[in-house]
């Protein structure tokens, strides 16, 4: 799984990505400070099964601290993007490359209308923040079309003369771009798309295509500064979903519990100061943190933004394997040493392949655990959230 931040330049897209990475990046005002996209690992935040079956878990894939499992994905930060990236300006066709490997987009918003539509900074409340909500994807669906309109008369009358479906055109013509076919289908018959479609249908068909193959999360940063707040009720207020964040606030809260000062678990609704070796200028920072942001929003946002897009967009279900389904141990002896992000419905059989493709070739079966028993399951069994199970294999 790879999630992509993007945002024009000066949103705080990148001091997000540091915040959920603590990946150093180069963090400025400066139009494209991003040019080739920082990579790094991320996390999901989920409460560990751990806790309720009154276990202590050696994690092994992942990170379990009080009883909190915290499971890595990758994450990418891509150069900002401008009005017209679709023709090329700024580093366009290199933004709209990148982001085309990712299964879904954070879209960092200054929320606080501190950024105009270049990019450059401006006077908080002076720019209106929908423009960038609405110009992301309107950019993307441009530039597809145009991926989509190359060789367009060529590829109707191919499948004219080969009888070729429509969709396995389409899939040809967007090969690299990492689309499911089955989305291509499921947005075909939805706009009920045709070779002979004009640029207004063409467009209709590539949104309803990008919406599922693209999911974009519109993360609200900037709600320390002026207007954030009235803002984010005139979007909301106007059917836009919007995660309200201080990437800002995450970082600082990150680094101070990296050096020690505090005690902060990303996501976490409080922090507790554990030093006394603090300036009065960061111990006035942090009591802002505290009063304006952790108080009034519960969180800095990040972490519950990142959970939203894996959790409840991409539709994904945590899901944990042991060879030993009594003892919620590996060959090891490990208690419940792995868990693995899977699409919801995953079946059993499928499961065991993303785990080892000799698991998959083997398969006879599976144990899941339920109360204090171990239940029988079957190959196409679909795996529900925080289930524990053990894959039957032949010797």
């Amino acid at each position: 799984m790879l999630i992509a931040v993007v945002g024009k330049s000066n949103t705080g897209k990148t001091t997000f990505f540091s915040a959920a990475t603590l990946v150093d990046a180069e963090i400025s005002n400066r139009i494209f400070t991003t040019i080739e996209p920082n990579r790094g690992v991320s996390y999901v935040r989920v409460d560990c099964v751990c806790k309720k079956l009154g276990v202590a878990c050696n994690a092994k894939n992942s990170k379990c601290v009080n009883n909190v499992r915290f499971i890595p994905i990758k994450m990418i930060d891509i150069a900002g993007l401008v009005p017209g990236a679709h023709e090329g300006k700024g580093l366009g066709n290199q933004f709209l490359s990148n982001i085309m490997e990712a299964d879904a987009l954070i879209h960092v918003v200054d929320i606080s209308g501190a950024t105009d539509s270049d990019g450059n900074p401006v006077e908080p409340g002076s720019f209106d923040p929908i423009n960038d909500i609405k110009f992301l994807p309107e950019e993307i669906n441009y530039w597809i079309l145009g991926i989509l309109k190359k060789n367009w008369e060529h590829i109707c009358n191919h499948i004219k003369a080969t009888k070729e479906k429509l969709d396995d055109a389409i899939y040809k013509q967007l090969s690299g771009l990492k689309i499911d076919p089955e989305d291509i289908k499921e947005a075909i018959k939805k706009t009920g798309f045709s070779a002979i479609a004009d640029d207004e249908k063409m467009l209709e068909f590539i949104d309803v295509l990008l919406k599922k193959s693209k999911p974009i999360v519109i993360a609200a940063n900037k709600i320390d500064l002026k207007a954030s707040e009235k803002n984010i009720k005139k979007i909301t207020e106007q059917g836009f979903d919007v995660t309200p964040c201080c990437a800002e606030a995450e970082l600082t809260l990150r680094k101070a519990e990296q050096k020690g000062l505090i005690k902060y678990s990303p996501g976490g609704t409080r922090f507790e100061t554990i030093s006394d070796d603090m300036d009065d200028k960061q111990k006035q920072a942090l009591e802002f943190l505290r009063s304006k942001i952790i108080n009034k929003y519960g969180s800095t946002g990040v972490q519950k933004i990142i959970n939203k897009t894996v959790f409840d967009v991409l539709d994904y279900i945590a899901v944990y394997p042991v060879t030993n389904i009594n003892r919620l141990t590996d060959k090891m002896g490990n208690v419940l040493p792995d868990v693995y992000l899977i699409p919801k419905d995953t079946n059993l059989k499928n499961f065991a392949g993303i785990i080892h493709s000799d698991m998959k070739e083997k398969f006879i079966g599976g144990l899941k655990k339920e109360g204090d028993k171990a239940i029988k399951i079957g190959a196409e069994y679909k795996l529900q959230n925080n289930d524990i199970v053990e894959i039957l294999k032949k010797k």
